[in-house]
């Protein structure tokens, strides 16, 4: 019976180291550098943290747009004032409503409203500002800001919607006569009324906790300078990988963070 046994491990154990091969302990690791730290993916490919968000969605410094992917999320908060105020500045300001809605791979989802109680009846509630037709696509862009009138100096936030991103950046060449394109029966772009703020947000789980932050934010901005116990773990492939962070090292806190980190630290 111990021969038997004996036999059998050893026939297993080939199996068994096949196994271990195939599942590597895979981490995400950050990499000092004397021009830039980086990170390193599981599969050693690595970039430099001032090019992390462009790898994630082509974001680049300084440009006025920014294109949404999943788990994002679009936080909207539009100013109402008294009928035949000029919407501009506190005169005739009555207050605010917000609405935050989720980046999902088929459209926009409506996550939460925060209403004002005594909006003007005939303005539209927050939610409204963003049609059906434009809430159901795959692809988005947001422009932070757009001139629409140069007489009256009038600006404002545009949302693009489109089917492919060929059509994106079809949609984003015509930008240059935003009137065009940006109608009220447009089923591909938004408006947005000029007091109103666009911004965009990440989601993350901290301490257990969902939180939304700032779209570009840093570690350091969720856990401080000197934390004394630090995990992050981001999706890779499917997975939440943890990411090897040296508390002690300043400078590997100011790694950007990405949508679905999952942050635990006091």
């Amino acid at each position: 019976m111990l021969f038997f046994q004996h036999n059998r491990a050893i026939l297993l154990l080939p199996h068994l180291l096949l196994a271990s091969c195939a599942l590597p302990h895979q981490t995400f690791q950050i990499i000092p550098g004397p021009q830039a730290y980086s990170l390193r993916s599981p599969d050693k490919h690595q970039t430099q943290f001032p090019n992390i968000l462009h790898d994630y969605n082509g974001f680049e410094p300084g440009k006025s747009w920014v294109d949404l992917r999943p788990s994002m999320e679009l936080r909207i908060e539009n100013a109402y004032y008294q009928p035949g105020a000029s919407r501009r500045g506190l005169s005739g300001y009555l207050g605010t409503e917000v609405a935050r809605y989720a980046v999902k791979a088929n459209g926009l989802q409506l996550e939460s409203t925060v209403p004002m109680p005594a909006r003007p009846p005939a303005d539209p509630p927050v939610q409204d500002l963003i049609s059906q037709s434009v809430a159901h696509a795959p692809y988005y862009r947001l422009y932070f800001e757009i001139l629409f009138n140069k007489t009256t100096n009038s600006h404002g936030s545009v949302l693009l919607a489109a089917d492919s991103p060929d059509q994106l950046d079809s949609l984003s060449a015509q930008l240059t006569h935003p009137e065009d394109i940006c109608g009220a029966a447009s089923t591909h772009c938004t408006a947005f009324p000029e007091a109103c703020s666009v911004s965009i947000e990440i989601h993350l789980v901290v301490n257990g906790k969902s939180e939304s932050r700032d779209w570009g934010s840093l570690l350091s901005s969720v856990v401080g300078q000197h934390p004394r116990h630090l995990e992050l773990r981001r999706l890779y492939a499917g997975r939440l990988t943890p990411v090897i962070i040296d508390t002690a090292d300043q400078a590997a806190l100011r790694l950007p963070l990405l949508p679905g980190d999952h942050i635990l630290w006091n």
